[in-house]
């Protein structure tokens, strides 16, 4: 008789165990811009993250990934399925700035640890209540807001035409730029806004060059951040123009063709690894990065903003193994162990640079992560270390 009960208990019993098992697998929320405007970005990310992980700290990893299009309301739905109906123990987006800032509610709301793939520093600052959830992968807008004004004043430059996205991202980079230009007294002649969707930007381009900026700096991101530059060529400017660094991709390169020649960025040391001199501390890990991607995708293929969603992963994988000493997966104790362990991170080797966190920092890099860039023969050329 104990016999048959113990016989007819094993299916219940393995069920249950099978139910354990599952229910420790680490679970991760992304969320991309794989369609619409943000899409030369979030296609490489997608694409990196089958390359990630599957097994962390002995548990299963399972990545979920959903496509926001480009869009902010699609992305706080996508955030919310993720979390509620998925129950993830990390998000991982979005692609661009507004996407990104819109989730940031549903991770604080649910305590969500939550990294970003977008540049903007109001993504993880101030350091409130919100973003103690929040961290991000790429440099700040005003970390390379830095090295743009830098090499600005190095070549003389004494007035600038401002063009950007009429977005979080335009603004964000507007904010820190006309900051920094005042303190280098370079003075801003004129400031122009555009959409992402735009088709174009001739009525602004006209007014920038009435005001005959000796600069043009265009605060875009992806393939749109094209159309200002060609129009500028094509209506004869010819002074210096600088991007920033979220054009740092090949579509870039191709859509914007021989209308991009000179033009200087900052850029992440990933974007030109083979160059970086051999006693860089980020090019071991930024050349990791592009063999396995190219392995994968094809000579060529690597994308720096591939890149950070590769830093999300080793973030991730750092992390991991601290915080299944407190807690196991699915579990709001091990959600909170994550983001204290992500918080923690020191000496990271990324393919953006070396990463140390702290409470009041969230991406953690410095003046390693960031490199300028000239666009040499529809090529991206290092010009040397960012100031």
């Amino acid at each position: 008789m104990k016999k048959r009960y113990a016989l007819a208990a094993l299916p219940a019993l393995i069920a249950l165990m099978f139910s354990a098992n599952v229910a420790a697998q680490i679970k991760v929320g992304v969320n991309v811009s794989a369609t619409g405007a943000g899409a030369s970005l979030g296609i490489p990310e997608k694409n990196t993250f089958a390359l990630l992980p599957k097994e962390i700290g002995g548990k299963k990893v399972e990545y979920i990934i959903l496509d926001d299009a480009s869009d902010s309301t699609t992305a706080v739905k996508n955030a919310r399925k993720l979390v509620s109906e998925d129950k993830v123990d990390l998000l991982i987006g979005s692609t661009i700035v507004p996407t990104s800032l819109a989730m940031i509610d549903v991770a604080a709301e649910t305590e969500t640890p939550m990294i970003s793939m977008a540049a903007a520093a109001s993504i993880i600052s101030p350091s409130d209540a919100k973003r103690h959830w929040i961290f991000k992968t790429p440099q700040n807008d005003s970390h390379m807001s830095t090295a743009v004004i830098s090499h600005m004043a190095d070549a003389g430059i004494k007035t600038v035409g401002f063009i950007g996205f009429n977005d979080a991202y335009g603004e964000g980079w507007y904010k820190e730029f006309s900051k920094l230009a005042e303190l280098r007294k370079i003075k801003i002649v004129a400031n122009e806004r555009f959409a992402r969707p735009d088709t174009s930007v001739t009525g602004q381009i006209l007014k920038i060059i009435a005001s005959n900026p000796d600069a043009v700096f265009i605060a875009g991101a992806g393939t749109p951040a094209a159309l200002p530059q060609k129009t500028l060529k094509e209506r004869g400017y010819k002074g210096k123009i600088y991007q920033t660094h979220g054009v740092a991709n090949n579509d870039f390169l191709r859509v914007c063709g021989k209308d991009c020649e000179g033009t200087w960025l900052p850029a992440g040391p990933l974007l030109v690894a083979e160059q970086l001199p051999a006693d860089s501390p980020v090019k071991k890990s930024a050349l990791r990065y592009t063999g396995v991607y190219e392995k994968a995708y094809g000579a060529g293929s690597v994308s720096t903003f591939g890149g950070h969603a590769w830093d999300a992963g080793l973030l991730l994988e750092n992390a991991v193994p601290t915080a299944l000493k407190k807690a196991q997966p699915g579990t709001k104790e091990f959600r909170a162990a994550l983001r204290t362990a992500i918080e923690n991170t020191t000496n990271l080797p990324v393919s953006h640079g070396i990463v140390n966190m702290n409470s009041g920092d969230h991406v953690g890099l410095d003046q390693r992560s960031r490199v300028m860039v000239q666009i040499v023969g529809g090529k991206w050329k290092l010009a040397g270390q960012a100031k």
